[in-house]
């Protein structure tokens, strides 16, 4: 059974960093491109960065850029996001997913897969 992991979530304050981790069981996804995407109360799921297959490649949200670093390690499966200079509208609920559908940098959510239970990201003012 497919299963990913997301973690590293907090409450920090503005400013603060955080490192999150999204770590896949079941399967290997080092031959899919994979996303981190977040969602805030009352708002969609909205796409926050993405990362080749390999890794060369990267592709950010605006209101990133900057701040977060997307990176994988396919030995163990997991992909991070290096968050630094976090604010107050980061608030929200992190999930990580594979691509399964779509090009190589779709920011859309339908064209991702095997959603997991997301991590929570908290930042006071």
């Amino acid at each position: 059974q497919v299963q990913l992991v997301e973690s590293g979530g907090g409450l920090v304050q503005a400013g603060g960093s955080l490192r999150l981790s999204c770590a896949a069981s079941g399967r290997t996804f080092s031959g899919y491109d994979m996303g981190w995407f977040r969602q805030a109360p009352g708002k969609e799921r909205e796409f926050v960065a993405s990362i080749t297959w390999r890794g060369g490649l990267t592709d950010y949200a605006d209101f990133v850029k900057g701040r977060f670093t997307i990176s994988r390690d396919n030995a163990k499966n997991t992909v991070y996001l290096q968050m630094n200079s976090l604010k107050p509208e980061d608030t929200a609920l992190y999930y990580c997913a594979p691509r399964a559908y779509g090009s190589t940098w779709s920011r859309d959510p339908k064209d991702y897969a095997y959603w997991g239970q997301g991590t929570q990201v908290t930042v006071s003012s």
